[in-house]
């Protein structure tokens, strides 16, 4: 495939001024992503620190079993064992079909740039993709995006869950998944991927328990060729792993939220918006109430000096807490805050591959970091990658608009155009010109009926906002007749908008894999996975 490399802004400032490394963004990390030489110094870092690589190793190894596997993936479990291995990182929540496109652009990434590394730097450099599964936001996760006659239709898996559980522990009713599965597919349209398509997704939903099994499934069938690792932050093994680290978090947790305010405060000076919505009272942890089946949000009562749960009578003194996670640490699981925090613990993270909103909030944790005496990692800007159709690429020259424009704005400017340039100007003038005469004449019968009968005159009105309103209508109808005999252009604007700017936001905040899937089948993946990549901020079209 073809790649274009293109220069375009990131979906907010703060992320768009860090693609480009400006001094004000500098002074919030540690390591600049695009600085060869700040990989030795993060490796000299990661060299001075304990890191349980066997045990996370083993964690794995025992949680893949039950997904699809390879040689690759093999070799990376033992990659990960040895002592002077790294790691590329990143995660998503795990979205029905793996949601947008961008959760898939993350993985490319991972695996992308851990090979890159590897070879640069002559060690084993293992790709991880965290899933967020203790994560309680379903209506999050429950849809995906298909196109309908151009435009976007929201498909939302059918089965309701009322409580706050975490994706994790939500079961996968196969019977619903696959009916609902196959109709979505079958709206793409039929080509001669379909059926092997169908039969993909009916293998991941039979494999399947959970909505995290269900994406796991899945992403590893795509991508175990190229050695990917998944870890579940929801899974109750992989917490007995946390449990010292949950510990620390405890004990530090008002330090924590203090660096927290601290650094935000520093942020906002440069004018920069706040991502993490933080207050005095946080405890950034929750605690998970198996009887409700629901995650509940800690906060820290100074006045009693215990940890409360927001909005219930849940409540724990630090040693309470401290009981917990040796007795049962699937109990308790981090926030936005101590996430990162909890995954540089564990693992040995030579770059963390972040989308824009991440990199906003990264920022925000360099004084939480430095409390515990480590550094963030380099934070990478994941790959942002538009698919590029030819038929497209043909319909982007016939109507001479700009991809780098059509990328960040759509054709919504160069349609309305468009629609100017069609217009008859006589008619136009003709409908302008009768309702300038109507209202003239109007305005003399106004002044002839307030002399005879006042009362008359809202009715009057009425009556001239009807006829107004008439005349409009029959100008709207020769106008929509002008655009029928220009439908196929006109089709053409909103074809390109439709794959590339849908309703208006990036082709990978709305679009599923699925549907490319469908269009040039499994083997889609392989084609991108071959591509160079270069990790250098800027935006990459591929051409299909």
């Amino acid at each position: 495939m073809e790649i274009l490399n293109l220069s375009l802004p990131a979906t907010n400032r703060f992320a768009s001024n860090y693609l480009e490394q400006t001094t004000e963004i500098q002074p919030f990390f540690h390591y600049r992503f695009n600085e060869p030489t700040d990989d030795n110094k993060r490796l000299a870092e990661l060299s001075n620190r304990p890191f349980p690589r066997l045990e996370v190793a083993e964690h794995i190894e025992s949680f893949m079993k039950r997904f699809p596997s390879s040689e690759a993936v093999i070799k990376s479990i033992d990659k990960l064992k040895t002592n002077n291995s790294v790691v590329v990182i990143g995660g998503q929540q795990a979205g029905i079909l793996t949601g947008p496109l961008y959760s898939i652009h993350k993985v490319i990434s991972i695996i992308k740039l851990a090979e890159q590394k590897e070879l640069q730097l002559g060690l084993p450099v293992v790709p991880v993709f965290w899933i967020a599964g203790e994560d309680h936001d379903f209506q999050e996760v429950n849809h995906v995006f298909v196109p309908v006659n151009q435009k976007v239709d929201k498909w939302t898996y059918p089965e309701k869950i009322h409580q706050k559980s975490m994706v994790t522990d939500i079961q996968l009713n196969k019977d619903i998944c696959l009916s609902w599965v196959r109709n979505l597919i079958e709206n793409f349209g039929e080509t001669k991927h379909t059926n092997f398509l169908l039969e993909f997704a009916e293998v991941q939903i039979t494999r399947s328990t959970t909505f995290v099994d269900f994406f796991a499934n899945i992403i590893m069938e795509l991508f175990k060729d190229y050695g990917l690792l998944i870890v579940d932050s929801g899974n109750k093994e992989f917490r007995l792993l946390q449990k010292e680290f949950l510990k620390k978090q405890i004990v530090h947790h008002d330090a924590i939220t203090y660096s927290l305010l601290e650094q935000q405060k520093q942020i906002a000076k440069k004018g920069f918006s706040i991502t993490i919505e933080a207050s005095e009272e946080n405890a950034n942890l929750f605690y998970y109430d198996q009887k409700m089946n629901e995650r509940i949000l800690l906060e820290y009562d100074r006045e009693s000096d215990r940890f409360v749960g927001k909005k219930c009578s849940i409540s724990f003194s630090i040693e309470e807490l401290m009981v917990l996670v040796d007795k049962n640490p699937a109990n308790l699981s981090n926030n936005v805050v101590t996430r990162p925090l909890m995954q540089e613990w564990l693992f040995p993270t030579l770059a963390f591959i972040a989308g824009p909103g991440e990199i906003s909030y990264w920022a925000e944790l360099k004084l939480v970091f430095e409390h515990f005496d480590i550094k963030m990692p380099p934070i990478v800007p994941r790959l942002n990658i538009t698919f590029l159709d030819c038929s497209v690429e043909t319909y982007l020259a016939e109507l001479k608009v700009n991809l780098v424009d059509v990328l960040s704005n759509g054709t919504n400017k160069q349609k309305e155009q468009f629609l100017e340039e069609i217009k008859d100007r006589d008619v136009d003038q003709l409908f302008s010109n009768t309702k300038e005469l109507l209202l003239q004449q109007y305005q003399l019968i106004e002044e002839k009926t307030a002399q005879l009968d006042r009362g008359l005159l809202p009715l009057l009105k009425k009556n001239e906002n009807y006829l107004l309103r008439e005349i409009e209508f029959m100008q709207t109808k020769i106008e929509d007749s002008l655009k029928v005999k220009h439908e196929v252009w006109l089709k053409k604007y909103t074809r390109v908008d439709s794959a590339l700017r849908p309703d208006g936001f990036p082709q990978e905040r709305v679009w599923n894999i699925f549907y490319y899937l469908n269009e040039y089948g499994l083997n889609f993946i392989n084609d991108i996975m071959v591509a160079a990549f270069t990790f250098d901020g800027r935006h990459k079209v591929m051409k299909v």
